[in-house]
């Protein structure tokens, strides 16, 4: 696999507008952009701290995945993101090295990036997306 940098960390929240205020008034970040995510069942905040983003996700439904997460674990980091090339390649490479895949194939994720998880049972507990912008090749 080629990762390039860790594009995101994701933070599941209960109240996203708490949430960027502790960001913003106690931390000193700046949120530029909030955005719904419909398929996902999520809305987002995200920061940018040098090259790496915060995504702030909270829950749109009772059965979303950020509402199972926080129903199971409480608030905290939800996920670990990180920039690839070739998305589908890295899939592929990632399951031929018997990594269980949540995507099989790319979707859209916020920000307009194609995305994808791999599964936390085979990454050592963390649940990690890749990522990929098209649109910076």
């Amino acid at each position: 696999m080629e990762l390039r940098y860790i594009e995101h960390i994701g933070i599941a929240v209960q109240d996203l507008c708490a949430a960027i205020r502790y960001y913003e008034d106690v931390l000193g970040l700046t949120c530029y952009s909030i955005e719904e995510v419909t398929d996902q069942k999520v809305k987002t905040a995200f920061f940018r701290i040098g090259q790496t983003k915060i995504e702030l996700l909270e829950s749109t439904a009772p059965d979303g995945p950020i509402s199972k997460f926080i129903e199971k674990k409480g608030e905290g980091i939800h996920h670990i993101a990180f920039a690839v090339k070739n998305i589908e390649g890295q899939l592929s490479d990632a399951s031929s090295k018997g990594v269980q895949l949540i995507d099989t194939k790319p979707r859209k994720g916020a920000e307009g990036l194609d995305i994808a998880f791999l599964h936390p049972r085979s990454t050592m507990g963390v649940l990690t997306e890749l990522c990929e912008n098209k649109r910076q090749h």
